[in-house]
């Protein structure tokens, strides 16, 4: 999958964070999102076995590859090495940044910065983009800390040319103002994940994200 940077930029603007389903319902989602608009796919499980996270990320792998979008593994190196995935998304308190690049040096790497501090810190890592969080409240990651709204997003977009990809809490209702204030791309959970119809919700998002 290719790293380039403004191929990596477009792929960011609308971004959909996924887990928490079997299989067989996980890729019905993907693919409606997928043909809404996505570009790019994290997979997040905070509660799967080893080797039922690989095999969940194995199986998303191809019909994302096939689409040219890449996949993301939140936190697990160690899964996305065994998923042959595209990248790895880390926390604050999840695997260092140089141990990812170690063993996948040409991975796309993400890291979540809920702070200045936390943000001031990314810039010196060897990171493909930064993932200001929570930018609003969410119901979709309870651990989240005091949200950062829009005035915490601007000030990133200040001191930042990395590419920002929002997340928490983020809609159709107020997407638009996600980007106005400096977003390269938005995260998403729920907004999808929990439409009636994803493949319209996305499509949504996706012409306010300008996705061509």
């Amino acid at each position: 999958m290719t790293r380039d940077r403004e191929a990596l930029r477009r792929a960011l603007r609308l971004y959909l964070v996924v887990g928490g389903l079997d299989e067989a319902p996980l890729l019905t989602l993907v693919g409606a999102a997928l043909r809404g608009g996505v570009g790019c796919v994290q997979l997040r499980e905070k509660n799967l076995a080893t080797r039922a996270f690989v095999a969940r990320a194995r199986a998303l792998r191809a019909p994302l590859r096939d689409a040219g979008v890449p996949l993301i593994i939140n936190d697990r190196l160690d899964v996305a090495l065994a998923a042959d995935a595209d990248g790895v998304h880390v926390g604050q308190d999840d695997v260092d940044v140089d141990v990812v690049r170690r063993h996948m040096p040409q991975a796309i790497v993400g890291l979540s910065v809920g702070s200045l501090a936390e943000l001031d810190a990314g810039l010196g890592q060897r990171v493909d983009y930064l993932s200001p969080s929570p930018l609003f409240a969410t119901r979709s990651k309870p651990d989240a800390g005091a949200p950062l709204g829009l005035h915490g997003l601007r000030a990133m977009r200040a001191r930042c040319a990395l590419p920002l990809v929002a997340i928490g809490g983020i809609d159709r209702g107020n997407a638009a103002e996600v980007f106005a204030a400096g977003a390269d791309g938005i995260a998403v959970v729920s907004a999808i994940a929990g439409a009636a119809d994803p493949r319209a919700a996305a499509a949504e998002l996706a012409a306010i994200a300008g996705v061509t």
